[in-house]
């Protein structure tokens, strides 16, 4: 038998040592940050980034963000969007992207599809 007194533990069973991970999550509460404000009013003559990180393969995300701007051609004619890739792995950071966004976009939409 295993007691659980904190998240890694170890076992010792027939001269090795098992570590294992106990999956409970804490009762601590996560900060709550609050949403960004939103300050466009419209999407009217806006440019829409939308951003594919990588998660799930190459073509993942970018597919699906491909029909994403398709569909708000649509029906927002008004607008512009750019479907673009982040550089490296899903959890990299990508600081020529982040700066061409903030210059040259109003608004971006960053998600994983797999």
């Amino acid at each position: 038998m295993v007691e659980t007194t904190s998240r890694a533990m170890n076992e010792t069973a027939g001269g090795n040592t098992v570590q294992v991970l106990n999956p409970a999550c804490t009762n601590r509460a996560v900060e709550r940050i609050p949403l960004a404000p939103r300050t466009l009013g419209t999407l009217e003559g806006k440019t829409v980034y939308l951003v594919d990180i990588g998660w799930g393969g190459p073509d993942a995300a970018y597919d699906v963000f491909r029909v994403v701007a398709e569909r708000f051609a649509d029906r927002f004619p008004g607008i512009t969007t750019k479907v673009v890739r982040k550089n490296g792995f899903f959890a990299a950071d990508d600081p020529a992207l982040w700066d061409e966004v903030k210059e040259k976009g109003d608004a971006c939409i960053i998600g994983i599809s797999c």
